[in-house]
């Protein structure tokens, strides 16, 4: 009986959620009031599958109304929504069907030209024609050219649209170097007729790098996490590339991260401050005191 049960309740959960994909899918703006009373269930029920069920999608809102942001639009099929949402209505049955792992299924059928790490996007509607040909220069595998902060660049092999924290970036090769531009500060851009060979090893690099400090050349930063604050980052990982590589007995972290730039870090340990303390490399723990020093002495009154 049990089983039965859960199975009648699996498969209205699953209808109801390809319906509501299917719909997102379309551009529809949807309320979840309208839904709850189109549905028969209530509005906290609504609510779950939009905030948890389907948490792991770009959803925004306008005004009252949930929406598909716009680089998700039209990208699935009704065979992929059907799966997809039947796959979503079981996942408390069997929890290592997890955010991620949904994810991973349906961003696999998301534009080969786009990375989304974030839910946010900003707003390019006055670059909208630039950025549909870098979609199509990265897809053919074609060479850019353009200009960029007064320098021109040419014969450039674009790999992936990334948008980062709601800040669209091209990660694309210049000569043998994997570079990162903001998209919003691309000129002049042009795609040239020639065609690149597109070398796996590249995508994999930035698929695999979980912010868009590309570079071979990374060193480790190890810190020490407060125990106030430690949960936050066991829940998920809060700095590039993080391990934990020890826990304290009064429930403090040891953590480390590889990084490219002081930047990618420093901005992170200042909004932890003062749980998280830098023990090496010094010469990064000079430059974070340093800062501070001078933030304090040119804000006395």
């Amino acid at each position: 009986m049990t089983k039965t049960l859960r199975t009648s309740s699996h498969d209205k959960v699953a209808t109801r959620l390809a319906e509501i994909l299917i719909r997102l899918n379309n551009g529809e703006k949807l309320d979840p009031r309208q839904l709850a009373k189109e549905f028969g269930v209530t509005l906290r029920t609504i609510q779950r599958d939009l905030l948890e069920r389907l948490a792991f999608l770009p959803l925004g809102k306008d005004q009252q109304y949930f929406i598909l942001e716009s680089y998700y639009l039209g990208k699935l099929t009704i065979g992929d929504i059907h799966r997809f949402a039947a796959l979503s209505g079981i996942k408390d049955l069997f929890p290592n069907l997890d955010d991620r792992f949904l994810r991973e299924l349906f961003d696999s059928r998301i534009n080969q030209a786009y990375l989304v790490k974030g839910h946010q996007y900003e707003d390019l509607s006055d670059k909208t024609d630039a950025f549909k040909q870098l979609e199509q220069a990265i897809i053919q595998h074609r060479f850019i050219h353009f200009s960029y902060k007064d320098k021109n660049y040419t014969t450039i092999s674009p790999y992936k649209l990334v948008n980062q924290n709601g800040i669209w970036y091209l990660a694309a090769k210049d000569a043998s170097q994997l570079k990162t531009f903001c998209f919003s500060k691309i000129n002049n851009l042009k795609t040239d007729a020639q065609r690149f060979e597109s070398e796996a090893h590249i995508g994999a690099t930035i698929e695999q790098e979980d912010s868009v400090w590309f570079s071979a050349d990374k060193y480790e930063v190890v810190l020490k996490v407060e125990h106030g604050v430690a949960s936050y980052f066991k829940r998920r990982n809060l700095l590039p590339n993080q391990h934990i590589d020890k826990e304290l007995e009064d429930g403090s972290l040891i953590i480390s991260s590889r990084i490219a730039h002081d930047e990618q870090i420093l901005p992170l340990i200042n909004y932890w401050l003062p749980n998280v303390h830098i023990i090496s490399p010094k010469e990064l723990r000079s430059v974070l005191i340093k800062r501070l020093s001078n933030y304090l002495v040119s804000n006395e009154i």
